[in-house]
């Protein structure tokens, strides 16, 4: 065989994941994006459906009220394509309200509010004395748990609510934290994954685990 026709060795493609982090009106995205990019995807901040459905990852933000993001969400249509990207097995990452969102509904002062529906479940108020939790915690992943993978477990994430999913949803894993009771810090189940923390806001460990969830995009 000549060296002109020898084999090539194959070459890694150097592409990065296609990540769309939706604007649905739910807050400042800044630093959610920069911390998207720095942990290796190739983000657009976007409120077309068409983007949030052909991207390898969709994330869905969320701060303030659950019902304020529900409202953005519905409007936008977000939750069809959340829910077609979860029957597809296409990656979803929810993160603070945009994990809430994904529970079946959330109840903030007396009032019930339907959700997304991906996860079963609700979220309510902490029985905590001290609201809202607001500061870096610890949690205790789960087993097999995608997004924890090498994530020391002494690692601080970096909270800010006052409601919670408290149950894990069937056939999903969680990692649990406590602010005077147990709830959901974070969520895998499929291709739908979520976290009641920020971790945009959390340092390496935050970094640590986008990075993990980018690695798993398609």
């Amino acid at each position: 065989m000549t060296q002109a026709h020898a084999r090539r060795p194959a070459q890694r493609s150097s592409r990065r994941p296609t990540v769309a982090l939706f604007d649905y009106g739910s807050g400042n995205l800044r630093s959610a994006f920069r911390a998207l990019q720095r942990a290796g995807g190739d983000v657009t901040l976007t409120g077309d459906l068409d983007a949030a459905r052909r991207a390898d990852g969709l994330v869905v933000p969320g701060v303030g009220a659950y019902a304020a993001c529900m409202e953005g969400v519905l409007e936008h249509g977000l939750d069809t394509v959340i829910r077609e990207r979860a029957a597809a097995e296409a990656p979803v990452l929810g993160i603070c309200v945009g994990e809430q969102v994904l529970f079946e509904e959330g109840i903030e002062h007396g009032v019930r509010t339907r959700g997304v529906g991906v996860f079963e479940g609700r979220v309510e108020l902490l029985a905590a004395q001290r609201i809202p939790h607001m500061g870096w915690n610890t949690v205790e992943a789960a087993e097999g748990m995608r997004l924890f993978a090498g994530v020391d477990p002494a690692e601080r994430f970096y909270f800010v609510h006052s409601y919670a999913a408290k149950t894990v949803p069937p056939g999903a894993l969680a990692a649990i934290c406590s602010h005077d009771e147990p709830f959901v810090a974070a969520v895998e189940r499929g291709s739908v994954a979520a976290t009641q923390f920020h971790p945009e806001k959390s340092g390496d460990a935050g970094y640590a685990l986008l990075s993990n969830w980018i690695k798993g995009l398609k």
